[in-house]
């Protein structure tokens, strides 16, 4: 019973309810698979120079030109007023200086950074709250409960932080897995709020002194510099970080003799020389810290946000829940091929369709958990199929092979949609078959005690006659004592089933002269065979009783092929022989290779006019 349960078709619609349910749950493995879904996404942007920011490193070759880092700020100064001299913008310094430069260097870079649209850094820490900078914020709702919290932040020390025109914090917030995709663009401390390095460059370029941000029940909706383009995030004050722009560097070393021309766009100084520079995981690999900072703002810059609307969760999982509805039911109904197709065209429309929203809408689809409830739905219910078809023709096998020739077993067992189980009302032709004079046979090996010599007689009969109906196509339906009874055209279809009945018959009657030779030379009593074949309707399929079903046909068609190999005994030839096949008008009608010669017309009981009936013309 439990077997039943378990692989029956329905049972798919378990797993597909679990994999509902865990999605609902959204566990770590689904959130990570998810992510790393939008990773691929990101991954294949086409990748473009920004024309918007500039970098400038501090990489290998400026450690040779001024020394060991850190080098004394006053370099940093100079550094500066390099870059106002090539043109450049708003200046980017995401460095922490939050102890005093032991080389003295901090008034001049102080003199550099005052009213000089310069942007330094701080950092959310637990260990430290010091010198921090916060930015006031105009509220519309409660953001604070949304926003990350750090227990302290780690400004630059007072003379820097005072005089420069922007500090942002350069914090990153690494998804479940390590990968930092999305940054916070507000952080808070209490109830101070501080903005992030890419935020603060947007607000000292448009001269705003602080920020607006509105929240609702649900979260942050979005928030705005005065003076630029609203920011739509998530509900914790995140965006979605593209990496669409490559960034043109400059070593430091190189800009008092290179000719580059900044244009106004934004300076970020990056460090990339060995042991000084901060690696970040993102979905694009590994990448500087200064990069993140640069992709940030340039991701706010081009104003084409990536989104993730919430409802999509709940979307997702519904178009999942649907596929596998129709997998379950085509897996049920159609052919394996299509339920193949069905697979592998709603996978390839779902990752399609999810590519399609990111490129034209940079709308953020989860394709993952659709494909694992296509896929593990799917192979679930191809699995019960399967079983329950190889159960089938176990079963079909079962209980053919005895009764069927082998090559006829062997085509149920490919196509048992052939065998229609229950019963099933079909014109057939049947055949009986008996031991004519069995008597004289029985009381032989009765008088010399030798029953089993009976047996292996009668089973040598049966065995003979039992291989050329297998061989013509038919059924053997049962034996009773040394009667055949056999039938054509089911439980495959036979269109020729007359013909073939009549001529078995006519080659046990040949076989029976060979056994006929054979028992003579052993001193065995004479025997023949009288065979009985009607064509007609009758009902044929699977009957008996909950415990015990037998494959077989009823019907006056049936019982009429029954009382012709009776009659068989009442004709004889002229020698006395028994005419060893008998069949009646039914069946003479549907032949035709095979001639015929009238015997009689008789009275069969259950039967009110005379039914002619013939023997073979041999």
């Amino acid at each position: 019973m439990i077997k039943k349960i378990l692989t029956h078709w329905t049972f798919a619609f378990v797993t597909l309810f679990a994999l509902t349910w865990i999605g609902l749950k959204d566990p770590q493995i689904k959130e990570i698979l998810r992510l790393k879904s939008f990773d691929l996404y990101l991954q294949s942007e086409d990748k473009q120079i920004s024309q918007d920011i500039h970098v400038v490193s501090i990489d290998e070759k400026a450690i040779e030109k001024y020394g060991q880092w850190p080098w004394n700020r006053a370099v940093l100064g100079d550094v500066i007023n390099q870059l106002r001299e090539k043109g450049a913008g708003i200046i980017v310094l995401p460095i922490l200086f939050s102890e005093e430069d032991r080389l003295g260097g901090d008034e001049d870079l102080a003199n550099y950074l005052y009213q000089n649209g310069v942007i330094i850094a701080q950092v959310g820490t637990n260990q430290i709250n010091k010198n921090a900078v916060p930015r006031g914020v105009a509220k519309i709702g409660d953001p604070l409960d949304w926003l990350f919290e750090w227990n302290g932040m780690l400004g630059p020390i007072p003379i820097l932080g005072e005089n420069a025109d922007g500090v942002g914090v350069t914090n990153t917030a690494p998804e479940i897995d390590g990968v930092t995709r999305r940054i916070p663009l507000l952080m808070k401390i209490g109830d101070e709020v501080y903005p992030s390095m890419a935020i603060e460059v947007i607000r000292v370029a448009v001269g705003a002194p602080s920020y607006q941000v509105k929240a609702g029940e649900g979260g942050i909706i979005a928030m705005r510099v005065p003076g630029f383009t609203t920011i739509k995030t998530d509900a914790n004050a995140r965006i979605w970080l593209r990496w669409n722009k490559g960034y043109i560097t400059t070593s430091i070393a190189d800009l008092e003799t290179s000719e580059v021309r900044l244009n106004n766009k934004t300076v970020i100084v990056g460090m990339t020389a060995e042991g000084i520079g901060g690696i970040i995981a993102t979905p694009v690999g590994e990448r500087y810290a200064h990069e993140l900072t640069a992709s940030t703002l340039s991701t706010v810059l081009d104003g084409k946000n990536i989104e993730r609307i919430d409802i999509l969760f709940l979307i997702e999982l519904a178009v999942a829940f649907l596929a596998g509805c129709v997998i379950i039911i085509l897996t049920r109904f159609t052919p394996y091929y299509i339920v193949g197709l069905a697979m592998v065209f709603s996978s390839v429309a779902t990752i399609v369709y999810s590519n399609l929203l990111f490129k034209q809408s940079s709308m953020l689809v989860d394709p993952s958990w659709i494909l694992i409830t296509i896929l593990f739905v799917g192979l679930h219910s191809i699995f019960n199929r399967f079983i329950l078809e190889f159960r089938l023709k176990q079963q079909i096998r079962k209980q053919f092979e005895k009764y069927l020739d082998p090559r006829q077993v062997a085509i149920l067992v490919k196509n048992p949609e052939k065998l229609k189980l229950g019963g099933d009302r079909k014109e057939m032709s049947f055949l009986f078959m008996d031991i004519v004079g069995f008597t004289p046979i029985s009381e032989y090996y009765k008088n010399n005690d030798d029953p089993e010599g009976l047996v292996t007689v009668i089973n040598d009969y049966l065995n003979r006659m039992s291989k050329i109906v297998l061989k013509n196509g038919g059924t053997i339906d049962k034996y009773m004592g040394d009667c055949i009874m056999a039938f054509w055209n089911a439980p495959l279809d036979c269109p020729n089933h007359a013909e073939m009945a009549v001529k078995t018959g006519i080659e046990c009657a040949r076989e029976t002269e060979n056994i006929k030779k054979e028992f003579k030379e052993k001193g065995l009593p004479d025997i023949n065979i009288g065979s009985g074949v009607n064509t007609g309707t009758c009902i044929v399929g699977n009957m008996g009783s909950e415990n015990r079903l037998d494959y077989s046909v009823v019907g006056d068609a049936v019982n009429l092929a029954a009382r012709l190999e009776a009659a068989t005994r009442n004709y004889k030839d002229e020698k006395g022989k028994v005419t060893p096949l008998i069949y009646s008008s039914y069946t003479k009608e549907q032949l035709k290779d095979i001639k015929s010669i009238e015997l009689d017309k008789i009275k069969v009981k259950g039967k009110e006019e005379l039914v002619t009936i013939y023997k073979p013309k041999i």
